[in-house]
């Protein structure tokens, strides 16, 4: 628990700092490297981060409450780790889906070309409805559910191939 803890951390750390530390090396002085810092944060991305953090912080104190109750559960990181009473695995699975695919749309954003951070944004959101809907496919009981979640992921998957594709022509 505590390493998965760990790992949440320091990729938010990562998210925060990462373009800020991208702009500076051994060859630019940190003042040379500032205004193009402040240019990689504006409002709008630190809130988008922010909110990202809280819902972040939002999984930790649920899984930190879920510690102690002996219910085993498959953690993100593939980790096991306690189940809070009232969680499923198809829950814990469902949640480990959604995290994954939190960071690399919070990366893809980032692109400077709205079309592209579209583009980029999009594809861990497509793949995060595919693990979600491999996550029905595994728990579910009900067939349309399932039928659905089948379509879901045929769908998705030619989406994605479409956008990488599309990435690929625009030199991404």
């Amino acid at each position: 628990m505590r390493t998965l803890l760990k790992t949440i951390a320091a990729a938010i750390l990562l998210a925060i700092s990462g373009p800020a530390l991208a702009q500076t090396d051994s060859h630019h002085p940190p003042e040379a490297a500032a205004p193009a810092q402040a240019q990689m944060m504006s409002p709008e991305m630190m809130q988008s981060m922010m909110q990202t953090m809280q819902n972040c912080m939002g999984m930790m104190q649920m899984m930190q409450g879920a510690m102690g109750q002996g219910m085993p559960m498959q953690g993100g990181m593939g980790e096991n780790m306690p189940m809070q009473g009232g969680m499923s695995e198809a829950m814990a699975a469902y949640m480990a889906a959604m995290s994954k695919m939190d960071m690399p749309m919070m990366q893809g954003i980032q692109a400077s070309d709205s079309d592209v951070a579209f583009v980029k944004g999009m594809i861990p959101h497509h793949q995060g409805a595919i693990d979600m809907a491999k996550v029905e496919l595994q728990y579910g009981d009900d067939e349309q559910v399932k039928a659905w979640a089948n379509q879901i992921i045929a769908a998705q998957e030619k989406e994605i191939a479409e956008m990488q594709e599309w990435l690929k022509g625009q030199g991404e």
